[in-house]
């Protein structure tokens, strides 16, 4: 709900007094307007759809939380709390769809093919959804970010392709793929859990990112925060940690996160 100030003239309550207007609020339910995108991915082998919220912008990809999809973001009202950043034209969003029942959650396919799925979706994500954002809004670098395990996926994607993110923003994620795979371990697993190939991998575009990690003060992911931002500490890479003094791992949380980190854009 939000209040959309009118001018009206007071001549249509009192005639006798053209010139004068007077102010009051009516109250409007909009709905963000958004452009619905759907099309085949060579790479994934299927569709793939997508939600974009606004005409011009700094781009951000949000990445769903765990086994999401693109319109999980719209359904619990995390878009909403961008609306003026939407609206002035300061970031435009883009909402993907993930693979997740197909990767990391598929429990009923070998380990080593649901790595191998996570790695067709990092190429789609990597030679064709960003560059095309990257063209459709005349820019180098975009922004990702996602809470959950769509923050899993943000950091992983923003740290093995640092020349194509500027912005990385979490929220309540945590970073530690081992445990969906079991024992089960080859180099794509290395390349795609953060906390083991992050530590020794060298890149000068690390040190231009900009980086806000959220967490709670009741998040069962918190500690996996504290980890990363550690990580990241050892290495000397600038980032922001910050700790939501209140609210465990959930939509309220994010919520108050998600346009604060869009204001340090």
């Amino acid at each position: 709900m939000q209040y959309v100030l009118l001018r009206v003239p007071v001549s249509l309550i009192r005639s006798q007094h053209d010139s004068i207007t007077k102010l009051w609020f009516a109250k409007t339910n909009t709905t963000l307007q958004e452009d619905y995108r759907k099309w085949y991915s060579h790479h994934l082998g299927r569709d793939i759809e997508m939600l974009v919220y606004g005409n011009w912008g700094y781009p951000v990809l949000l990445f769903p939380t765990s086994m999401g999809h693109y319109y999980e973001y719209k359904d619990f009202g995390l878009t909403d709390t961008a609306r003026w950043f939407v609206e002035t034209g300061k970031v435009k969003l883009y909402c993907i769809d993930s693979i997740d029942r197909d990767s990391w959650y598929a429990k009923h396919l070998h380990p080593g093919t649901r790595i191998w799925n996570h790695v067709l979706y990092d190429r789609f994500l990597h030679e064709e959804l960003v560059p095309g954002i990257q063209r459709e809004c005349s820019v180098q670098k975009i922004g990702v970010s996602g809470a959950s395990f769509g923050g899993y996926h943000a950091l992983n994607f923003a740290f093995r392709h640092p020349e194509q993110v500027g912005h990385l923003l979490t929220m309540g994620a945590a970073f530690n793929i081992r445990s969906f795979l079991g024992d089960y371990y080859d180099d794509n697993v290395f390349y795609n859990n953060p906390p083991d190939f992050l530590p020794n991998a060298q890149n000068d575009e690390f040190y231009r990112m900009n980086i806000v990690m959220g967490t709670s003060q009741y998040d069962f992911c918190k500690d996996a925060n504290y980890q990363m931002s550690g990580i990241l500490s050892r290495k000397g890479i600038p980032h922001k940690l910050d700790v939501t003094p209140w609210g465990n791992h959930d939509w309220p949380v994010w919520k108050d996160q998600f346009p604060r980190y869009l204001s340090m854009i």
